[in-house]
């Protein structure tokens, strides 16, 4: 099972394609909605629907996948619930780069302290990452500098920000489901 979640753009074609393309590596992809605009209730939320949908899965090597803000929850909720992560040019400083989209983007900050110190460390090597060096929404270079000290990054040199071509990295996440 792969469960993914969606960016903040939550209605755009490219979710449904990412999905078709996650399916190339296991039938059972599950989306999880949720609001992008309320932080804190978001959180709960997907915590409470990945933990049910773990928890139910005969799968026991089940993933979490995510792009952009999806990505930033992905890996946070992945590691709390225990199942691999793989992030597609995550939005990890959302707390920075939402003001004016969202209600309180503070809120993401308040989240980032509140997460397990150090839960980076304790989730090396259980999250995959993917960068695009077009990305215009995030600064890829600072999500490497970041993540690269834990996790594998692979780069992209076509895709943008949402990531639509997941497919040619299919064997890779294969192999990362599996192991």
């Amino acid at each position: 099972m792969i469960i993914y979640l969606h960016g903040f753009s939550s209605s755009r074609p490219d979710d449904y394609e990412n999905v078709m393309q996650l399916k190339m590596i296991d039938p059972d992809v599950r989306v999880i909605s949720y609001s992008t605009v309320h932080p804190r209730h978001d959180m709960t939320y997907i915590l409470n629907e990945t933990h049910k949908l773990v928890s139910e899965t005969q799968d026991d090597k089940p993933m979490i996948c995510g792009v952009g803000l999806g990505g930033y929850w992905a890996e946070r909720v992945g590691f709390l619930c225990g199942v691999k992560q793989i992030i597609l040019n995550p939005n990890l400083f959302p707390e920075e780069n939402m003001e004016g989209k969202i209600d309180r983007p503070e809120e993401y900050l308040d989240i980032k302290t509140k997460c397990i110190e150090d839960f980076r460390e304790k989730n090396q090597s259980r999250c995959l990452v993917f960068l695009s060096k077009n990305d215009k929404v995030v600064d890829p270079k600072r999500s490497e500098a970041l993540l690269s000290h834990y996790y594998e990054v692979i780069w992209d040199d076509t895709d943008a920000h949402q990531f639509k071509h997941i497919a040619p990295y299919i064997q890779r996440l294969k192999e990362f489901k599996a192991a």
